[in-house]
């Protein structure tokens, strides 16, 4: 079954949840990037993240961008994502394994690290950008997602990341909810929502028992009514092309792209976020110049 996220509200109007299985996105991030235990973790949990916000933030044609730089081994995280369910990211460095923590779970927060930032930018299509910056409050992303939302976006809400690797390497399962906390919900719904998620597996764990988003859902706002609102698909997608890349080779100055053409008899541009390469021989890269000039 393909990748979804869930949109619901409960009945009683006071928390909007989405859960999302993304485990075939954060797949197929891993094998383009061929990330390690600890890189899969730390990107798939930034693009499950950067899903859910966008999702539940932003409107049509809008997209965001996320970034996480915590002075770890894995270096930055910059990952993309819109309202649609269509995400891509990248590592620094996607070859870091660690040893995992005493209870068994990858040491994502040893990965990270936890001195630094996530900062989110909007694009909302007016004349500026709007970035929103929070410190790292944990390093293990979920709940820097959470500082996230609660400081920039002043929705105070909870928010679960889990990626589960193999030990071929192999992502086994991916996904996260996002519970919004709405302004009629009393300290005592919150207690016991909260309550609810203390005793909730990982996300990942129930993925892997095939549960379906519905029956998470259901784990997660335990005794709530709740009324499912959309059901949408959610991918890996990257827009590049040629095309754009030409378009930033014409940015170049001539004197650099004819040192490409005198040295290399031509160029190789990849693209960051899926490791796609574009090969440009000396009779594109002449064009490139004509165009220029």
């Amino acid at each position: 079954m393909s990748d979804n996220l869930t949109k619901a509200v409960s009945k009683d109007g006071k928390f909007r949840v989405y859960v999302v299985n993304a485990t075939q996105t954060v797949q197929e991030a891993q094998k383009r990037h061929d990330t390690w235990r600890n890189s899969s973790a730390a990107l798939g949990r930034t693009m499950i993240g950067s899903i859910l916000v966008a999702t539940s933030t932003l409107k049509e044609d809008e997209l965001l961008t996320t970034r996480i730089q915590g002075g770890g081994p894995v270096g930055a995280i910059v990952v993309d994502a819109d309202a649609k369910g269509n995400t891509k990211g990248y590592i620094t460095n996607p070859h870091v394994s660690l040893k995992a923590r005493e209870d068994g779970h990858i040491d994502v927060k040893s990965a990270v690290g936890d001195k630094g930032t996530l900062s989110i930018t909007k694009d909302l299509h007016l004349k500026e950008p709007f970035t929103g910056e929070v410190p790292l409050v944990s390093g293990e992303i979920g709940m820097d997602f959470a500082y996230y939302m609660a400081k920039s976006e002043q929705i105070p809400s909870a928010i679960g990341v889990s990626v589960f690797v193999e030990p071929n390497e192999q992502v086994g399962a991916a996904g996260g909810f996002l519970v919004q906390t709405m302004p009629g919900a009393t300290d005592k719904d919150i207690s016991k929502i909260e309550a609810n998620l203390k005793i909730v597996p990982n996300l990942s764990t129930l993925l892997n028992e095939g549960l379906t988003n519905e029956e998470i859902l259901d784990k997660i706002m335990n005794g709530l009514d709740m009324k499912v609102l959309d059901n949408m698909p959610v991918q890996f997608k990257c827009d590049c092309s040629k095309e754009r890349f030409s378009k930033s080779l014409g940015t170049l100055a001539t004197k650099d792209l004819q040192s490409m053409i005198d040295e290399n008899h031509g160029a190789e541009a990849v693209c960051k976020f899926c490791n796609n390469k574009y090969e440009f021989s000396e009779a594109d890269l002449k064009k490139i110049i004509a165009e220029k000039n």
